[in-house]
């Protein structure tokens, strides 16, 4: 609520909810397609098959009997996360680790008994607006040495909003401390404005003010520049081109190992990446339509 109550009063061209959704969302996605952002599982086949980088899909489980099954077939590699297919917001995240044969939660041991119920509780729709979901372990994201420097904990992602085709605006979401981890922006992460041309970062929004070091680390973040930034943007338009979806955000990690990946989609991208870049989507819409990008 913080970031709606910030962007209402600011100038008129930032982009509010309300035209967002009639003048953006409804216009440019049917609504029989948001399944193909809302459903991280079907988001996933359709970026397999068209060969762009995402993390690998260890198990999909979708039955309570399958739990146990599934588990013995993945609980070989020493770091999962296990998610909602359906959820939001980063809610029903859990990131694994493995250390002496005990697994780790957010540095706190974990049974295995724990880790069923939590893959129940996916599957029974807590973390999915009461729906039936299916839970999904996958790969562990190693983020990128640059992150490493500024916060080691939680996995950064990168988000590209884009309209018919077109790079708009973007963002680096950056956990802290008070975010337990977790790069969301309601949930405590930074918001932090992005270079569109260069990749290089502006100030980080904390929720009520903008910053220019990471709150926990105090390590300097403005002018940074984000490793692999045209193929984040090749591989952003290459998602968009390949859903049906015309006004979307695209999802991206940096691992270290194997570089950008596409995270997720999202079909209703926040506002607060205005916040972020101190300016509104109106500009970038208009300033795009200047340069003969957008009709």
């Amino acid at each position: 609520m913080k970031w709606i109550r910030k962007i209402a009063g600011m100038q008129s061209s930032i982009l509010g909810i309300n035209e967002r959704n009639l003048g953006f969302i409804y216009p440019n996605n049917a609504r029989k397609n948001y399944k193909y952002a809302d459903d991280k599982y079907l988001t996933k086949n359709i970026l397999h098959s068209h060969q762009i980088a995402c993390p690998l899909t260890y198990a999909m489980i979708d039955a309570i009997g399958k739990i146990e099954q599934a588990w013995q077939a993945t609980c070989e590699w020493n770091e999962l996360v296990i998610k909602p297919s359906k959820g939001a917001g980063g809610k029903g995240i859990m990131i694994l680790k493995k250390k002496n044969d005990q697994w780790f939660s957010q540095s706190k041991p974990v049974s295995e008994q724990d880790i069923f119920t939590h893959i129940a509780n996916i599957i029974f729709g807590i973390y999915s607006f009461g729906d039936s979901d299916v839970a999904l372990i996958e790969e562990y994201i190693r983020p990128h040495d640059i992150f490493y420097q500024i916060f080691p904990e939680g996995v950064p992602d990168i988000r590209v909003i884009l309209l018919k085709g077109v790079p708009l605006m973007g963002m680096l979401r950056m956990p802290t401390s008070r975010s337990d981890g977790k790069a969301n922006l309601h949930q405590g992460g930074l918001g932090i404005g992005i270079d569109m041309k260069t990749g290089r970062l502006k100030e980080a929004y904390d929720g009520e003010k903008h910053i220019t070091c990471h709150p926990d680390t105090k390590h300097p973040i403005t002018g940074l520049t984000l490793p692999h930034w045209d193929e984040i943007i090749r591989m952003s338009l290459k998602a968009a081109m390949k859903f049906p979806l015309h006004y979307l955000g695209v999802d991206l990690v940096i691992d270290q190992r194997k570089g950008p990946m596409v995270m997720e989609l999202n079909v209703r991208p926040g506002l607060g990446i205005q916040l972020a870049n101190r300016e509104g989507l109106k500009d970038a819409i208009y300033r795009a339509k200047q340069e003969n990008l957008l009709n």
